[in-house]
């Protein structure tokens, strides 16, 4: 392996991995986090991941499989080498039943495959993030008046790794109401990110995804991390990049876009975070830990 691959997979593996688990090595990580031209990075990844030279491709795309064990056998075409560039592999199709959705119809969803950063309630209009930081949905939703249904709701972040499923599906039928693409910065979200940076989730560059249930409305929020902050929706493809210099707001009230419960609603083309508003009333959360594994489908409250 050459220096210039070894320092390019080093970018697509969250940084702390690569160190020696101790304070000084943890503080260093976290110092890059402010350093590092994240825009900028996040560009060059942007473009190398849809790069379909065979040697450079084969090439990423055995690394992930081989550092996060990643299952192939889920996948529609389960020959890895087979993608014509990495970030086709990366938001690989799954094969029909390889998830499934809980089968009592109250019940709420996981709408990614990853694990519980956090869940609970919303105290107050703030939401815990880690260690005791908290930040608002009012920040994290760019918007007051829209917080306001959620000040003493739920919620639940889903952490994705580079080894899961990237396809985020609906946790319970809702309609289209409106997109919100809020600008920020591209932190990483893997969790020592998470335990030291200050109000991460409201920070980063993320697309704020408003529904109307049968119950109330809900949100989904997909949040940007370093060198993955591209995602795409089912009703507009590609949404992130180009980056926001300002809150870009899209009505889709006339459009009436209305998405089952389990449907694929949109992806990350590379991993990050999706975190889950509920309004007070509407459903009751399972005792979800954090660190806990869930896949797309799986229980996670009942409406």
């Amino acid at each position: 392996m050459s220096w210039r691959q070894a320092a390019f997979l080093s970018l697509l593996t969250p940084l702390h991995s690569l160190l020696p688990p101790y304070t000084g090595a943890m503080t260093f990580n976290v110092l890059l986090q402010y350093l590092l031209p994240h825009r900028a990075l996040s560009r060059l990844v942007y473009r190398a991941t849809r790069w379909t030279w065979r040697p450079w491709k084969n090439w990423l795309i055995g690394a992930i499989v081989r550092n996060y064990r990643v299952d192939m056998t889920e996948a529609v075409q389960p020959d890895a080498l087979a993608y014509p560039h990495f970030n086709a592999f990366f938001t690989r199709e799954l094969r029909p039943g390889a998830r499934t959705a809980d089968a009592d119809p109250a019940a709420l969803l996981s709408p990614a495959d990853g694990r519980i950063s956090q869940a609970g309630t919303i105290v107050d209009g703030r939401i815990f993030q880690a260690k005791g930081r908290r930040y608002s949905v009012a920040e994290l939703l760019g918007d007051e008046a829209a917080a306001v249904p959620y000040r003493d709701g739920s919620f639940a972040t889903v952490y994705l790794s580079p080894r899961d499923y990237h396809r985020v599906h609906m946790p319970l039928k809702g309609t289209l109401k409106e997109t919100v693409h809020v600008p920020g910065r591209i932190f990483s979200v893997a969790p020592f990110a998470v335990e030291a940076i200050p109000r991460l989730f409201a920070r980063n560059e993320r697309l704020v995804c408003h529904f109307e249930g049968e119950h109330g409305p809900f949100a989904l929020v997909m949040v940007g991390a370093i060198l993955v902050s591209s995602v795409a929706t089912v009703w507009d493809g590609l949404v992130i990049p180009p980056y926001a210099p300002a809150i870009r707001r899209k009505s889709f009230e006339d459009r009436h876009i209305t998405l089952e419960r389990f449907a694929e609603m949109a992806r990350f083309n590379m991993g990050s975070t999706v975190i889950l508003l509920l309004p007070a009333g509407i459903a009751t959360l399972d005792a979800l830990q954090p660190q806990q594994a869930i896949q797309v489908g799986q229980r996670i409250g009942r409406c």
